[in-house]
């Protein structure tokens, strides 16, 4: 197995997390909260990600099949869905397709908050979905498979696991980096970001081209 795709697979399921970038909204959510809460709150909302992430990366190409979607049509709209979010992020603004301002305000009303809008669609929205489907996709392209499969299992593990300690220690981290520190984190996070979904969507229109027929 390469080494490049092991770090690119944690580089990237890391971006799109972005456990540093979430939290002031961790934060502002979980404000009158007891420690204890909180960390009630961060635990369930890690099993929340994990969950979701392991089963779009197990049942993933069973929803190709299904729907009939190849997988260089899937990476073009993953892409740009991706680029959608990290310019968003580049912008200092919370993405719409993460979060609506509905389930901002009612949020703040639940308890249930490690669920939604923490765990989804937070930190394991759709762009983290489409990210996990679309390097498991990739992994099928070796003769090793297994092993880069592994690699993305583990590169989920070690999101989940950082951002749990992100999480638990969100206030001493808050406050030592401030609203602004986040902001900038979550704006490089967003950069590097940018270009993982650029990469996507050459590498789907170089696979459709003959798929499609696309070729002179």
């Amino acid at each position: 197995m390469q080494p490049e795709f092991a770090i690119s697979a944690f580089a990237t399921v890391f971006a799109i997390v972005n456990p540093l970038g979430n939290i002031p909204f961790f934060f502002a959510i979980t404000e009158g909260f007891t420690p204890a809460q909180k960390q009630r709150v961060a635990a369930k909302t890690c099993i929340v990600v994990l969950v979701v992430l392991f089963t779009f990366a197990v049942f993933g190409q069973w929803i190709f099949s299904l729907y009939g979607i190849t997988i260089p049509s899937f990476k073009i709209a993953g892409g740009v869905l991706l680029f959608s979010i990290a310019f968003s992020m580049l912008q200092g603004q919370k993405s719409k397709i993460k979060i609506t301002q509905e389930e901002h305000d009612e949020a703040l009303q639940q308890e249930s908050v490690g669920i939604v809008p923490l765990g989804i669609p937070m930190f394991a929205g759709p762009g983290a979905i489409t990210t996990v489907m679309i390097l498991v996709s990739d992994s099928s392209t070796y003769p090793d498979s297994y092993l880069y499969l592994l690699a993305i299992g583990l590169a989920i593990i070690l999101t989940v696991a950082i951002s749990y300690v992100v999480l638990k220690e969100s206030g001493f981290i808050y406050n030592l980096m401030g609203k602004s520190g986040a902001m900038a984190f979550s704006r490089i996070m967003g950069l590097l970001l940018a270009a993982v979904a650029v990469n996507f969507i050459l590498s789907g229109i170089a696979q459709a081209i003959p798929i499609y027929g696309l070729a002179p």
